[in-house]
């Protein structure tokens, strides 16, 4: 099978995070393409602020919620991925990517 023939049978699929295009494979969860695009933390801790992204990768621990399309709180690696997804954490708003007041 050529490069070509591959892609045509498995087409990339592109989401976007805080506006930057994070390519995805079919199959693939939102937490998958995520941490596949070196993105390893999308929010954070009320108390203290520390990193949180995908840990357990089976939707136990909600270490991995993120903002999927305007629906807050779903737990990426359980949501597979889709073109032209628009994710957001906790911190940034989707639509002009400027931090939320407080």
């Amino acid at each position: 099978m050529t490069s070509q023939d591959a892609s045509k049978k498995f087409p990339r699929l592109q989401m976007a995070f805080r506006g930057t295009p994070i390519p995805t494979e079919p199959g693939q969860s939102v937490g998958a393409a995520l941490v596949a695009a070196g993105i390893l933390g999308w929010r954070s801790t009320r108390k203290g602020g520390r990193p949180r992204g995908l840990f357990c990768g089976i939707g136990v621990c909600f270490d991995c919620l993120i903002t999927i399309d305007g629906v807050p709180d779903q737990r990426a690696c359980l949501i597979p991925a889709a073109d032209g997804m628009r994710l957001a954490d906790d911190a940034h708003d989707e639509e002009d990517d400027d931090v939320r007041p407080a």
